[in-house]
């Protein structure tokens, strides 16, 4: 298993701004915010990639969505509107090899992204 920084955070080894936790899923405020909201929804588990989740997945990444509607939800965004997206591998811009959601809200976000 890799030791990855999201690894670290869901051990408590490296700090984080954690605002949302279940026995599956850990979410934290992202140190280069994008938006006036932007959270980092992770599970528990190291999935290195997209392309890595198996059937077996499916359920913990649905929770991963669920953990950003309550999160929106939360913070008020819910009927504004925000986003949710996961890149995969480095041109997609992922710099941490373990598969997370970026929750994206708090003003209007423009289209086609970066």
């Amino acid at each position: 298993m890799s030791d990855d920084l999201f690894l670290k955070i869901i051990r408590r080894e490296v700090p984080a701004d954690i605002i949302y936790e279940t026995d599956e899923v850990l979410a934290f405020k992202d140190l280069n915010p994008q938006a006036p909201l932007h959270v980092l929804i992770i599970p528990k588990i190291h999935i290195r990639t997209i392309n890595d989740i198996d059937d077996e997945h499916a359920e913990l990444v649905g929770k991963l969505f669920l953990a950003a509607k309550d999160i929106a939800k939360k913070y008020a965004m819910s009927q504004s509107g925000y986003r949710v997206v996961m890149n995969c591998n480095g041109d997609s811009g992922q710099t941490v090899f373990h598969i997370h959601l970026h929750l994206l809200g708090g003003r209007a976000l423009g289209w086609p992204p970066g």
